[in-house]
């Protein structure tokens, strides 16, 4: 079975997610994409200090109607900061059998070298760059980290970079939605109308939660 792993703050989950997690799905054959709130956030500090609670379930709302779409909160289960690494040794050790396509931004993609033990992230999944508005990268091999870049061959047949582990790394392109959860929150804050950039369901949530407003 191939899983594609979505993981974010969701700080709130949008209509973008749901779209990169389809065309993913779509692309490369995926049975299921987990969707995968962090608890807390090595790099990114969370704004608002919207509760973990919150953003699970504003995910599960989201997904909802999608049963190729599925949601972990493992990471809260688990405890302390949370790192890609550790969630995704944790996924290969339940789906042993399993091949995992971890999902990330080019902006996440071009910081790579930053995160925890990166460069083991390659021997544990399949990697999926998504170029976006305002996110993309030329050449996925020139955003590799240099100490690494060894490790890889163009696969041209494939249109991926082949790690010596068995897994690529794929560009995913023409996700062309927009939309931002730090926009949608401006928005509300500002008592403006966020429909059609976050599900019906997301969007009563907020309203009634009293989300992002001074008022909560």
């Amino acid at each position: 079975m191939k899983i594609g792993i979505l993981g974010g703050t969701f700080n709130p989950v949008h209509n973008a997610h749901l779209r990169i997690a389809e065309e993913a799905r779509d692309l490369f054959g995926l049975d299921r994409v987990i969707f995968i709130p962090a608890a807390t956030p090595p790099h990114k500090p969370q704004v608002g200090e919207l509760t973990f609670t919150h953003r699970l379930e504003m995910v599960r709302l989201a997904t909802a109607d999608n049963p190729c779409f599925t949601l972990s909160d493992m990471e809260a289960v688990r405890g302390g900061r949370s790192y890609s690494i550790d969630t995704l040794r944790a996924l290969s050790l339940e789906f042993p059998q399993d091949e995992l396509y971890f999902i990330v931004g080019a902006d996440s993609f071009n910081d790579i070298s930053t995160w925890r033990e990166y460069a083991s992230i390659f021997t544990l999944c399949n990697v999926v760059c998504v170029q976006r508005p305002g996110s993309t990268i030329k050449s996925l091999a020139m955003a590799l980290p240099v100490a690494m870049a060894h490790e890889f061959c163009y696969d041209a047949a494939a249109k991926r970079l082949s790690h010596s582990s068995g897994h690529g790394v794929y560009a995913l392109d023409g996700v062309l939605l927009d939309i931002s959860s730090s926009h949608i929150r401006q928005l509300v804050r500002g008592g403006r109308s966020i429909r059609y950039l976050v599900p019906d369901a997301v969007q009563q949530y907020i309203k009634e939660q009293r989300l992002y407003t001074d008022a909560r």
